[in-house]
């Protein structure tokens, strides 16, 4: 049926059409710098990185661009507190989202523009508005974008510009305005803004950009006039990306987005997250737990994007065991020996369900919570068409069906970041199996106190320990199997 997405703009499902195919121009907000992005904008973040692989593994050429804020309000204050310029403050929260990214297994963007390497391009965007009329210069030498000339103002939020006030999220700023319902494009410097490095030359004076035109000046000059998605929290419909929508079609005269996707809020605990409750959590704060980054994204994917997402500890230890499903699956299937002579299993018809399935889900705009019942029914149907074959499948089912669990995986991302997370450094191998081969000795000598006491030792390290006739497979906890024939007795 072709993927269809709930448009904010207009309420409904549509179909989705990028401008100029296969080229999609797709543009998600991306972090404030001044401190860690917390698990709520990596919910966002995820869904990105979700929407982004679903379209390349659709056949489509994707371009994406994700914006690094670091100079606003919050970057400044920040940095004023601390003593230090802009720069030296954002840095490390920028290097710090960017691993926290890859440690979720978030593909890189394109482009991770910077708001303070794109000043020339946002003072010239201002200066058009001001020839086009939509933008005035205030006493001070700050430039305000006039709503009330803009008559499409609200499209977006189905908010009425005539009953916008101070309060509705509308910054009163503390600069002068015509009108309390305008908002700033660039801002005339304060004294903290010149001892952070934040105040830059322009026509009207010194002064920084408003963070509304930032990232309408960083998507444009990055993608071009219209956007084919533009994705982000719920909580940016207003005022930012109405603002960025009012901004962006006066400077062009072209409509700025196609499609606009808002992700739901997350709460923790049934609680929204604040710093006052103390349960504001990073991807860091949770890896340092030692909960592992892969159960971080399943549960992070695990709602669909537009419901609420209730983030805790006992869901993080359901997807911590649905990880462990899709190792254990993959590695059964790699361990598999086909028979020229097996009957069909099964298994190939379970492979081309799931997928169809699978991408209905997300065909219907982005069902993740679908998409992941379509995959563990597959799980489930092979492996038990796998027992009742007693192990046995043919060569086009196994690949028919390691294809299948590949491609929905390349959507996902689960379980090269579960891998990855859960190896061992040479050292620690070297370790683990010279307590194996210590292991087999006691349970030769029938020493099953000593061996029984060495299987606990390495549980608590988190290594489970399998015996098979050819050897034992050890593996860390939810992590993949590995083979070592150094035990061949049995108990």
């Amino acid at each position: 049926m072709g993927l269809r997405i709930y448009n904010t703009v207009t309420r409904s499902l549509e179909p989705f059409e990028p401008l100029a195919p296969p080229l999609v121009r797709m543009y998600g907000c991306g972090p404030t710098v001044y401190d860690h992005a917390h698990i709520g904008n990596f919910r966002a973040f995820v869904f990105y990185d979700l929407v982004h692989r679903y379209l390349a593994a659709s056949g489509h050429a994707v371009r994406f661009v994700m914006n690094l804020t670091d100079v606003d309000d919050r970057t400044i204050a920040a940095a004023a507190a601390r003593n230090v310029p802009l720069a030296a403050h954002t840095e490390p929260f920028v290097r710090a989202f960017l691993e926290d990214s890859e440690a979720l297994g978030i593909e890189p963007a394109d482009a991770y523009p910077r708001a303070t390497a794109y000043i020339p391009q946002m003072i010239a965007f201002v200066e058009r508005l001001h020839e086009r009329g939509l933008a005035y210069v205030a006493d001070d030498g700050s430039v305000y974008f006039a709503i009330s000339r803009f008559p499409g103002y609200g499209k977006l939020s189905r908010i009425d510009p005539d009953t916008v006030r101070p309060g509705a999220r509308v910054a009163v700023d503390h600069y002068d305005k015509e009108d309390v319902r305008d908002f700033a494009l660039w801002k005339a410097v304060k004294p903290q803004d010149v001892e952070a490095g934040a105040a830059w030359s322009s026509p009207w004076g010194l002064g920084r950009p408003g963070w509304h035109l930032e990232c309408s000046v960083m998507s444009l000059t990055e993608l071009g006039d219209t956007l084919d998605l533009h994705l982000g929290g719920e909580d940016l419909i207003f005022p930012h990306h109405e603002d960025e929508i009012a901004q962006s079609e006066g400077a062009t005269g072209k409509p700025f987005v196609r499609y606009w996707l808002h992700v739901k809020h997350l709460i923790v605990n049934d609680q929204k997250m604040s710093k006052s409750l103390g349960n504001v959590l990073t991807v860091r704060d949770l890896l340092e737990r030692g909960i592992e980054p892969a159960a971080i994204r399943h549960q992070l994917l695990s709602a669909h994007y537009r419901r609420e997402l209730n983030f805790t500890l006992e869901g993080l230890d359901a997807s911590t065991r649905a990880i462990q499903r899709l190792l254990d699956f993959q590695q059964r299937l790699e361990r598999l020996d086909p028979a020229a002579s097996a009957p069909a299993s099964g298994v190939g018809r379970a492979a081309h369900q799931a997928l169809t399935d699978f991408r209905n889900a997300l065909d219907n705009d982005l069902n993740t919570a679908e998409a992941f019942a379509a995959l563990f029914v597959f799980v489930a149907e092979a492996n038990a068409a796998l027992d009742r074959a007693q192990g046995s499948t043919t060569q086009e089912e196994r690949t028919a069906a390691l294809e299948a669990l590949s491609w929905m995986d390349r959507v996902l991302g689960l379980l090269a970041v579960a891998r990855r997370s859960r190896d061992v450094d040479a050292a620690t191998r070297d370790w683990l199996l010279e307590r194996i081969e210590q292991r087999a000795r006691a349970r030769q000598q029938r020493d099953f106190k000593t061996a029984d006491s060495i299987r606990d030792e390495l549980a608590q390290r988190g290594f489970v320990l399998e015996d098979h006739a050819g050897g034992t497979r050890w593996k860390r906890v939810g992590g993949p199997e590995r083979e070592q024939a150094t035990d061949t007795s049995r108990r």
